[in-house]
């Protein structure tokens, strides 16, 4: 029978109050199984932010665990070619990668947040630096750098794009994605984002992966030569090396004297030897605990 002829198939179907509730349970449901929006990143709302990959945002800190760039003792050619290269930056001029590699504990992390300090509260260019952001990216999430820059490069504010003890192992190959892009990508970094990386190796691999790969390679030159072109993408490398009895003391003493700590200067530095001893080896790390420690001792707060 023609569809026409019959009343039935004239009639709208409705679905039953049981159907729609399991309907609407089931968009309920792939809802919230779908991934959030992107949050529009509010650079304003803090001076530096830690990216977040799994949620694509960048997390405001409050406060930056720093110390001011005038206590940084003994490291003063390394400070200083960090803050040029960073000065430059603020104005717009070309500036480079920085890689601070070198010896644990002598103060490369802190150099970095207290750069990035200190140039904001400078003047550039006849205009102020406030502008300056400090964005770090952990080790782990290396692989969403292109997706955290995507957000960066829209914006009126130029970044320091910080990762703290970058290194990779013999099965990551996410030092790829940064190699593309600091340097060999299409898009490249974006005009005001700069790269400082932080770590113990200088060519951010070990040395017992780089000499596997020579020896198990069927052209160990060129593995070797992939390998170590990551550190080839920083412009700038800064060497931090061992610390000297010396330069521990002259640490311990810039600490002592900027918190107003009243003991004797032979028994500070008595003290302090014997506690870089107790911990077998001198750094800045060590002068900086020590001095937690001698203050606690005298009741003072440090900050």
């Amino acid at each position: 029978m023609p569809a026409r002829d019959n009343p039935q198939a004239e009639r709208p179907t409705t679905a039953d109050p049981a159907s729609l509730e399991l309907l609407q349970r089931i968009a309920g449901a792939l809802e919230r199984l779908a991934p959030p929006a992107p949050e529009t990143p509010d650079f304003e709302a803090a001076d530096a932010f830690i990216w977040q990959a799994d949620r694509e945002r960048f997390l405001p800190v409050a406060k930056v665990n720093k110390v001011p760039i005038a206590l940084l003792q003994s490291v003063e050619q390394m400070r200083d070619t960090l803050l040029a290269n960073t000065e430059r930056f603020a104005k717009g001029l070309p500036a480079n990668n920085a890689l601070l590699w070198g010896a644990r504990g002598m103060g490369k992390s802190s150099l970095v947040k207290a750069v990035h300090a200190a140039v904001r509260e400078r003047t550039v260019n006849g205009a102020s630096a406030s502008g300056l952001k400090l964005v770090e990216i952990h080790r782990e999430d290396i692989a969403s750098l292109p997706a955290c820059l995507a957000h960066m490069r829209a914006s009126p504010h130029r970044f320091i794009v910080f990762c703290d003890d970058l290194s990779f192992d013999a099965d990551d190959t996410s030092y790829k994605s940064l190699k593309a892009v600091l340097e060999g990508g299409i898009e490249g970094r974006p005009e005001n984002v700069i790269f400082y990386a932080t770590s113990n190796r200088r060519h951010l691999m070990p040395r017992d992966m780089m000499e596997n790969e020579r020896s198990t390679s069927i052209s160990p030159s060129e593995t070797v030569e992939e390998k170590v072109s990551l550190s080839d993408r920083f412009g700038l490398w800064i060497g931090f090396h061992n610390c000297s009895q010396a330069d521990y003391l002259a640490m311990v003493h810039g600490y002592a004297d900027h918190f107003g700590l009243t003991v004797d200067r032979a028994r500070l530095e008595a003290d302090a030897l014997q506690w870089s001893m107790s911990r077998g080896g001198r750094s800045g790390r060590v002068a900086w605990q020590f001095i937690q420690d001698a203050a606690g001792r005298e009741g003072k707060h440090l900050f």
